[in-house]
């Protein structure tokens, strides 16, 4: 059976953008809308062209560069404002011009101080003369759900009539419920004789934590086109969020049954922090979909149903929206079964009772500690149940390196009790004493991570480096401190290396 299509319209880079705190540059406005693109978003609002020369200049980049959605720019229900959204939108294949005007009457008396019939009337003009510039017109009543509802009708049968292809209810200031807004729409498609002449959009506000909620609220009673962004930014409280519309469409297809959003779900993750890291606006660790929180489990219950069975106490796969993994966050309310497995995943496999006493440290540690990382995991490992055997140790080395010379390195090392030199050039010293203990031990290890910081002051300031190696076996952690950094470096990837060999 064929679903019906509910358009998605982001928002993000003119709504969201209006964030406090959130202005976007040129070039980083066309990074977002590449990858609205890449997401499968329908409609793209570039932004609000009239309002100064650099978003103008950006919604036209965006128009010229960007193949696929419809690229909108936003404009008052003025001429000079309609002239520069179709200038900056023209250049797009499937231009579009979203002219508003508030309708309130809280509105009319207060902002625009005109009556029922003038607004109606430059309404209408403000359309006719958008359709005589492009085929593509959308119209909003500005606080539609606050409008008297006689009136708000009136205007969505005027704008259709006048050429709109789209008319959008928006909750401006994210005053209404879902069963008040369903109203308005239903309302809408009963008392507009020719509202099966353009699609019934909605845009909704945040600020009673209500927006998602009533843009599926109004899905269901008929609209097929939603406003939204990207981790829900916006104007005070923000927008209705994009990818939790779209994932209530898919994840309650009992609910929503004959429709679907053509996003391509498995971009949503990364979307989303290109939004957050170009905007600067983080997001909130328990932000459903996209929040760091959302796919993570420290309960032990919980994490002993997931690993069982993963819907238990997850209703989405962390892949269909570009999360790599579920993560099970090791904490004081962990259990036995995580515990064990993540250890499992790191190469270590214990006896009962030495599970059983690793478990016991482990506990004792997350009582002190928020989160228990994989190098504490593998400190309990070393220091309480199974010390790692020393095969291999530093005996001495010597470098040579400069700007005009190739580093590298002489390392002598003790291997299972016999003594091995080894020589081997790098891309810098530490590179250098690297590959020449690879020469000794053929680990086949890769690099993943190498990390320096300063345990102490002054100038014979004692280093501290910290490694990360992959392999078959597994990922390892080193550590290792001089007061020479080269000598450091040796000691924690010598470390690495015991560690490997161990779980060989």
């Amino acid at each position: 059976m064929n679903k019906e299509k509910i358009i998605i319209f982001d928002t993000t880079l003119r709504d969201g953008e209006q964030c406090p705190g959130a202005s976007l540059n040129i070039d980083e406005k066309t990074e977002i809308a590449k990858q609205l693109a890449v997401l499968g978003v329908d409609v793209i609002e570039a932004g609000f062209p009239i309002s100064s020369p650099g978003d103008f200049e950006s919604v036209k980049r965006v128009a010229k560069e960007v193949k696929g959605p419809s690229i909108c720019g936003l404009a008052r229900a003025i001429e000079k404002d309609i002239d520069a959204a179709y200038d900056a939108v023209k250049y797009s294949k499937s231009p579009r011009i979203h002219v508003f005007l508030a309708t309130s009457k809280i509105h009319m008396k207060y902002k625009l101080k005109k009556a029922e019939d003038e607004i109606l009337r430059l309404a209408v003009r403000a359309v006719k003369y958008a359709g005589m510039k492009c085929s593509d017109v959308e119209f909003s009543p500005e606080d539609a759900s606050r409008t008297e509802r006689d009136f708000l009708y009136r205007v969505v049968d005027a704008v259709i009539r006048a050429g709109a292809k789209t008319v959008n209810i928006p909750d401006t200031v994210g005053y209404s419920t879902p069963f008040e807004f369903s109203q308005i729409i239903k309302g809408i498609y009963e008392n507009v004789p020719c509202v099966d002449k353009a699609v019934i959009s909605v845009h909704c506000h945040n600020d009673l934590g209500l927006g998602v909620a009533n843009s599926l609220a109004a899905v269901l009673n008929g609209a097929r086109q939603v406003e939204c962004t990207i981790n829900g930014i916006g104007e005070r409280a923000g927008n209705a969020s994009l990818e939790e519309i779209v994932m209530a469409i898919r994840t309650r297809s009992d609910i929503f049954k004959d429709l679907k959003a053509d996003i391509n779900t498995k971009e949503i993750f990364k979307t989303s922090r290109l939004v957050s890291k170009l905007t600067g606006m983080i997001v909130q660790s328990n932000k459903a979909i996209v929040g760091a929180n959302a796919f993570a489990h420290e309960a032990g219950i919980h994490q002993d149903g997931v690993l069982k069975e993963r819907i238990t106490y997850e209703i989405m796969r962390p892949e269909d929206v570009g999360v790599t993994e579920t993560k099970m966050v090791l904490g004081k309310h962990s259990g036995r079964h995580a515990f064990k497995e993540r250890l499992k995943r790191l190469g270590f496999t214990l006896k009962e009772n030495q599970l059983e006493e690793a478990f016991n440290r482990f506990k004792i540690l997350a009582d002190k500690k928020k989160e228990i990382f994989d190098e504490d995991l593998e400190a309990i490992i070393d220091e309480g149940i199974s010390k790692i055997p020393e095969d291999l140790k530093l005996k001495h080395f010597h470098i040579e390196s400069g700007d005009r010379t190739k580093p590298s390195a002489v390392v002598t090392v003790n291997y299972k009790g016999k003594l091995y030199d080894s020589t081997s050039c790098g891309d810098g010293p530490v590179d250098a004493c690297f590959k020449a203990i690879d020469k000794i031990v053929r680990v086949g290890g890769k690099l993943l991570d190498y990390q320096v910081k300063s345990v102490t002051s002054g100038k014979d300031a004692l280093g501290e480096v910290s490694v990360k190696i992959g392999s078959k076996s597994g990922v390892v952690s080193g550590r290792g401190a001089s007061t020479d950094i080269i000598e450091a470096s040796i000691k924690a990837y010598i470390n690495a290396v015991n560690k490997l060999l161990y779980k060989k």
